[in-house]
C-alpha cells in the first residue's frame, strides 16, 4: 500500500496500474501458497495448527504495536530528484510490484494468519480457494487504486510528521485488533 501510494503521489495512478498487476499476481500466489499450506496443516497436524493460530495472532499484535509505536516517517521524493521513478518501463514496475508481493515476510504471515478461520476442512478446497483468492484480489485492487488516487491528494498532509504517526497508530490499534480476534476466534 505504501508503495502503490508513493508511486500515487510521485507517478500518477495510471502508471502506477503497471505495478498493481505485477502485486496482484504476487499477492495471488503468496494467498495460494499459504492457503495450500495452511489446509495442509489443518489437516494433518491440527494440535500444530492450533499452535500456529496463537503465533500468527501475536505476530499481527506485534506488528501492530510496531506501528504504533513508529516515528511517523514517510521518505517521499522531492519534485526536483533526478532518479525520476516516472521514467521506469512498465515491466520494472510490475517487477517492482511482483517482488514487493512475494519477497514481503509481513504478507505471509498476515495471509497464514488470516484465512484459517475461512477454511473449512469438510468442504473442497479449489472452490474454498477461488473464492478466497478472488476476495483478495478484488480487495487488495481497491485499495492500491485508492492509496495510489489518495498519494497526489495526500502528499502535503503526510509530509507532516504527526498525521503520518496518527495513521499508523489507527492501523496499529486495528492490526492488534485483528491478531487479538484471530488467536481467541
Amino acid at each position: 500500500m505504501t508503495l502503490s501510494m508513493t508511486l500515487g503521489m510521485t507517478i500518477g495512478v495510471k502508471r502506477s496500474l503497471h505495478m498493481m498487476w505485477g502485486e496482484l499476481i504476487g499477492v495471488g500466489l503468496v494467498a495460494i501458497a499459504s492457503v495450500i499450506g495452511v489446509a495442509a496443516m489443518m489437516l494433518n497436524y491440527p494440535s500444530i495448527f492450533q499452535v500456529f493460530k496463537y503465533v500468527g495472532g501475536a505476530y499481527l499484535a506485534f506488528l501492530g504495536i510496531q506501528m504504533w509505536r513508529s516515528r511517523g516517517k514517510m521518505a517521499i521524493p522531492e519534485e526536483d530528484d533526478d532518479a525520476s521513478p516516472s521514467e521506469a518501463s512498465a515491466l520494472s514496475l510490475a517487477t517492482q510490484g511482483f517482488v514487493t508481493a512475494i519477497a514481503n515476510p509481513k504478507g505471509w504471515a498476515f495471509m497464514i494468519s488470516l484465512l484459517p478461520p475461512f477454511i473449512n476442512p469438510k468442504l473442497a478446497l479449489p472452490s474454498q480457494l477461488s473464492v478466497l483468492v478472488l476476495i483478495i484480489l478484488l480487495t487488495e485492487f481497491s485499495c492500491l487504486m485508492l492509496y495510489a488516487s489518495g498519494g497526489r491528494t495526500l502528499r502535503q498532509f503526510l509530509q507532516q510528521r504527526g498525521n503520518v504517526q496518527l495513521l499508523n497508530r489507527v492501523a496499529g490499534t486495528l492490526m492488534v485488533g485483528v491478531g487479538v480476534w484471530l488467536a481467541l476466534g
